[in-house]
This record gives structure tokens, C-alpha cells and sequence, in this order.
């Protein structure tokens, strides 16, 4: 640095990295102007808790009585915001080495790596060092700084800069301590010279800053750092005030999780669990509602990677003092402090939910209606959670009224003593699950089955093989292992049954895998199953929506050989001259079923041929 002296005034020059450093960072790092205030109210910040942190052992120091306060005027006559604190105060080292030099060696590398780098900027780099000061000179072009140190003996100062090339120290008359930062904006930045602006910045960025931040004399920053007080400290009705505050919502929250965590990763953090979902809240777009804090200084409001994608409903403040204040807040997602504390954070929650399960099932349920399937797709992303989000999962049941739940753990609880799998049916509803032919064997013998009707059941369902050691079977496959009924009177022949079945797969060819005698059937005559190498028919109708040149496997069509309809048509082929009338039927049955899957693609057939079966059989 060379240095030219004059008698009140000295000018120093930056060195060619610290220029390169100072064009960087207002034209490259930050993505917002705006934060250049979050930035001077943090350092304000931090100068305040340093003295604060003097003066718990050392009164002699200069205004030891002043106010600790953050003040800020606006003047748009001459277009300058002026930030004033009374915190400790800088000497002439100070300002030298904390913002007239690069001191870092971090910082160096950073710079040495741009000049070998002509790709984009490296933001992990850039974490390496905290200069957030500067990144007020996007919005101004010159900044002063008038400082006096907490010292007794110690001078005013005034640092200058437009940076570019230098910047200036001269002593001064500050009578008091602490540091006053004007900025002189540039002529197209005078929106912050105006009053609606900054104070929209600061509840944005710097709400909870642990001082009062005041704007033209009104404290600005009035909502408390609730996450900063001991659980014992902090009021219900303070809380639901509190979660209004950072949610927007009008409604108290379903419930609230309070953290004060210290050890390999320190920090602390108040969450909240919305009464109702958001809208939206399925959208690629959502924004998450975690802000994430260090020190009180707000970093980012849509903190992504502190929560697994299934838990962005949660809503409230995580603040970490091991996550340093300088602009890699603006890209945090390798950050191996975040990735502990969202390891924690998720295994809060889930103790949470699980408290809830087992004492307020009431409030369980609320949670499961509003979020359920949001938190089912964790099962197929959240890999080191699974086990225990298994356990929280809950489905509507044929054993349950429409709107009550169940468990897994419940549903094996109340298994039969010979049932040895897990039974389940995808729907689109509670309704069309209950009326699929599927589940007449399990009604009529009392067996329970889960009714999936969410469209992540589909995708979810078939990732779950077993639950304490029960394998999770559709009711829609052909391999279930039922029982076989006692057979009927006035059943078919075994001659007879095999000579329809014969007759079902000559006239249906290759439509279907296969034609079998039901097990599963009370009431209907047929009914479509998922083969060896099918789905089920819910995930196949999702499979079509999300691409339209999907085709499904084939089905076995199960034929219920004691239902009227069978036996007559086993009688009426002795008695079908050219065996139009039974192959007909044969169709009519199977595009009956087709139509139940939800599965008929041609409906106009369907009803010209049942208009012909109808002619005939009200024929005389």
C-alpha cells in the first residue's frame, strides 16, 4: 500500500486484488441490492455486542451509559442514508485492516482465482471471507464512515471511499462513541433514500437484530427473537402472534417445536406446523417458510435445504451462530452445517408427529388430512428417515368409517389369526374403492383391507413389500392366497367349469392373459386382476396420464362360476345353435369388467351390443 501524507488528511490506495475484489462484489455476488442494509445493520450488530460484552467487566469506557441502539435517517433532498450505532467504535488500525485491506489470506486465494478462472464465479469460494460492508457501494457512490472507539483515549475518525482506486482517514471532533455510515446513493437508487423501503428491508432482513433498529426515530424491529428465549419464557399467545408474524397465515398453528441445541452444531430454532395446508403447496414453485438466521441477522426465507422436501409446510426461524455472516449466505446447500442441522431437525419433527400419534390422535389425524399424502412421498425420497415415517403413515381402512385412519402397526394388530398378508386396494375415492369387485371375498370374510385412495398410493404402496414381516398385497392380484369356499349347491360340474373357462379364453383370445375361476368374487361374475407382469389398475391409469403412448400389461379376467349369470351360460351353450349369443355375453361380461377397472376404451361398442342382448332376451 503507498501511502501520501498531508496534514490532516491521509490517502491510501488499494492494492489491485482488493480492486478486483471491490468490482466483484458489486457487480457479481449478490443477487440482491437490497441486502447491502442487511449487511451495515449486522455489522452495527455485531459492533453493539461487543461492547455489550465488554461492559459486563469493564465500565470505563467512553458513554458508558448511551443507548444501545441502531439509528437510521433518510434525506432524499440530497439522496443519502445514514446508519449511526453505538457500538464499540473502530480505531485507525481498525478501519485500516477491517475495511481498507484485504487481511485474509482466504480472501487472496479467492482473487488469485479469478485471475486464473474464466468461468463463473466459485460461490463456495466466496464463503471463505465476510466483506459485506462493501456491498453497499452497489447502491452508492461514495461512502463515508465517521467512527469513535469505546477507548477513553481514543480520536474520531472519518473514513472516505467511492470505491475505486483509494479511500482517505482523517481525525475528527466525535464527541461520541460508535460508528455513523453515510452513503451517498447513486442518482437511479434514491427508492432507498425512501422511508416505505427501508423499513420493508429491515422487517424482511433484520426484524430480530438483538437491538432496536430505528427508523426517523420509530423502532422498526418490534417482534421479538422468540427462538432466542428459553421455552419457559415465552407465552402461547406470544407464540400464535409470532407464527402469524413469519407465515402470514390467520390461523393459530397446529403445534410448535422450541430448540435450543448446543454441541458439534449449535443453534436454535422455533417451528411451526400449519392448521391447514398452504396453496400451493403441491407446486414446483412453493417457497419453503424456514428462514434461516445467524445471530439474529436473517440470511435466506426460503431455506430449502434445512427440511426434506416432504416437511416444506413446516413454517418458522432456525438461527445458527456456526454459520458464518458473509455472502456465502447466499448459497448454502453444501454447507455441512445446514446438512446437521437438517438431520436434527427432521428427527425433531418426526418425534413430534409420533408424540402426537400416540397422545392427541385427534390433532393426528388433522396432520394426516392436511399433509398426509405430502408426507407419504417422503417413504420414496427420505431414505434415512423411512423406518420411522413407516410408522407414521396412515391410510383409510374397510374396517374404519370414511375420514378415521390406521397404522400399519393397528391394521396388523387386528389381523386374523391365519392372515399372513397386508391387504390393500388403489382407488380415485373411498367410494370407488369400496364398490371394486376385488374386495367382495374380504367383506364377506371380515378381513380388513387398507383403501389407498391418494394419488402418491400408487407410487407408494408398491415400495412398501413388507411390514413386520407381512408382505403389503393388492386385492387386485391374481396370486393371493384366499381360501377356497365351500362349494355351492347347484355349483357347475368341474366338467362344466372348465368347458365355460375354455370357452371365455377362445372367444377373448388375446385381450387377456389368462381366464380363471374366482376365489374372490360374492356378488359380481367377473372381475379384472393384475397378472405376472402387470399393475395395479390405479397406477396404470397414472402411468397413461403421464404418457399418453403407455400401454399396460394384460389381465387375467377371474369368472365367478356360481353367479347366475355363469350358469346360464353354461346351460345356454348346449342350446346357442351358431354360439353368437354366448360369445357375445362372453364379450359383454369382460368389457363389463373392463368398464369397472376403468379400463373400457370403447364404450360404443359396450352399449350396442348390450342393446342387442337386451332385444333378444326381451324377445318372445
Amino acid at each position: 500500500m503507498s501511502e501520501k501524507q498531508t496534514p490532516k488528511t491521509e490517502t491510501f490506495e488499494f492494492k489491485a486484488e482488493m480492486k478486483q475484489l471491490l468490482h466483484l462484489i458489486i457487480h457479481s455476488l449478490y443477487t440482491h441490492e437490497e441486502i447491502f442494509l442487511r449487511e451495515l445493520i449486522s455489522n452495527s450488530s455485531d459492533a453493539l455486542n461487543k461492547i455489550r460484552f465488554r461492559m459486563l467487566t469493564d465500565r470505563d469506557v467512553l458513554d458508558a451509559d448511551v443507548e444501545q441502539k441502531i439509528d437510521i435517517l433518510l434525506n432524499k433532498d440530497s439522496n443519502t442514508l445514514t446508519l449511526t450505532d453505538t457500538g464499540v467504535g473502530m480505531t485507525r488500525d481498525d478501519l485500516m485492516k477491517r475495511i481498507g485491506t484485504v487481511a485474509s489470506s482466504g480472501t487472496l486465494d479467492f482473487v488469485n482465482e479469478l485471475k486464473n478462472n474464466d468461468g463463473p464465479v466459485d460461490a463456495q469460494m466466496i464463503g471463505q471471507f465476510g466483506v459485506g460492508f462493501y456491498s453497499a457501494f452497489m447502491v452508492a457512490d461514495e461512502i463515508t464512515v465517521d467512527t469513535r472507539h469505546a477507548n477513553a483515549d481514543s480520536v474520531g475518525l472519518r473514513w472516505k471511499s467511492d470505491g475505486s482506486g483509494s479511500y482517505t482517514i482523517e481525525e475528527t471532533k466525535q464527541a461520541e462513541r460508535g460508528t455513523t455510515i453515510t452513503l451517498h446513493l447513486k442518482e437511479d437508487k434514491g427508492e432507498f433514500a425512501e422511508d416505505w423501503r427501508i423499513k420493508q428491508i429491515i422487517k424482511k432482513y433484520s426484524n430480530f437484530v438483538d437491538f432496536p433498529v430505528h427508523l426517523e426515530g420509530e423502532e422498526v424491529n418490534t417482534v421479538d427473537a422468540l427462538w432466542q428465549k428459553s421455552k419457559s419464557e415465552v407465552k402461547e399467545e406470544e407464540l400464535n402472534e409470532f407464527y402469524k408474524f413469519i407465515s402470514g397465515d390467520f390461523d393459530d398453528s397446529m403445534g410448535h417445536l422450541h430448540l435450543s441445541l448446543e454441541g458439534k452444531v449449535s443453534f436454535k430454532a422455533l417451528l411451526f406446523i400449519p392448521k391447514k395446508a398452504p396453496k400451493g403447496l403441491y407446486q414446483e414453485d412453493f417457497k419453503y417458510g424456514v428462514h434461516l438466521y445467524s445471530s439474529n441477522v436473517f440470511i435466506q426465507d426460503d431455506a430449502r435445504n434445512l427440511l426434506p422436501d416432504w416437511a416444506r409446510f413446516v413454517k418458522g426461524v432456525v438461527d445458527t451462530e456456526d454459520l458464518p455472516l458473509n455472502v456465502s449466505r447466499e448459497v448454502t446447500q453444501n454447507s455441512p452445517v445446514l446438512a446437521k442441522i437438517r438431520q436434527i431437525l427432521t428427527g425433531k419433527i418426526l418425534g413430534m408427529l409420533k408424540e402426537w400419534s400416540v397422545e392427541d390422535s385427534d390433532r393426528y389425524d388433522n396432520f394426516t388430512r392436511e399433509f398426509g399424502m405430502l408426507f407419504k412421498s417422503g417413504l420414496s425420497m427420505d431414505f434415512d428417515n423411512r423406518d420411522q415415517m413407516l410408522e407414521l403413515v396412515r391410510f383409510e381402512s374397510s374396517a374404519k368409517e370414511a375420514g378415521e385412519y390406521v397404522s400399519l402397526e393397528q391394521y396388523v394388530d387386528r389381523m386374523q389369526p391365519e392372515q399372513k398378508a397386508i391387504y390393500y386396494v388403489l382407488a380415485e375415492s373411498r367410494q370407488a374403492a369400496e364398490m371394486n369387485p376385488n374386495l367382495e371375498y374380504f367383506k364377506a370374510n371380515d378381513i380388513e383391507v387398507l383403501l389407498m385412495t391418494e394419488p402418491v398410493d400408487a407410487f407408494i404402496a408398491p415400495s412398501i413389500p413388507t411390514y413386520k414381516d407381512h408382505d403389503l398385497k393388492s386385492v387386485e392380484t391374481s396370486d393371493l392366497d384366499l381360501k377356497k369356499s365351500k362349494k355351492k349347491k347347484g355349483a357347475p360340474t368341474k366338467k362344466e367349469s372348465e368347458g365355460i373357462l375354455d370357452r371365455f379364453k377362445k372367444v377373448l383370445g388375446d385381450k387377456v392373459e389368462d381366464v380363471k375361476a374366482s376365489d374372490r368374487l360374492v356378488d359380481s361374475a367377473a372381475t379384472l386382476v393384475v397378472g405376472k407382469e402387470g399393475m395395479d389398475t390405479q397406477m396404470e391409469r397414472m402411468m397413461k396420464m403421464m404418457d399418453e403412448n403407455f400401454e399396460g400389461a394384460k389381465k387375467v379376467l377371474e369368472i365367478n362360476l356360481t353367479h347366475p349369470l355363469v350358469i346360464n351360460l353354461i346351460a345356454l351353450r348346449d342350446n346357442d345353435e351358431d354360439g353368437s349369443l354366448v360369445d357375445s355375453a362372453i364379450l359383454q361380461v369382460y368389457e363389463g369388467a373392463l368398464l369397472s377397472d376403468g379400463s373400457l376404451t370403447s364404450p360404443q361398442e359396450f352399449v350396442k351390443r348390450m342393446t342387442e342382448l337386451m332385444v333378444q332376451a326381451t324377445g318372445k
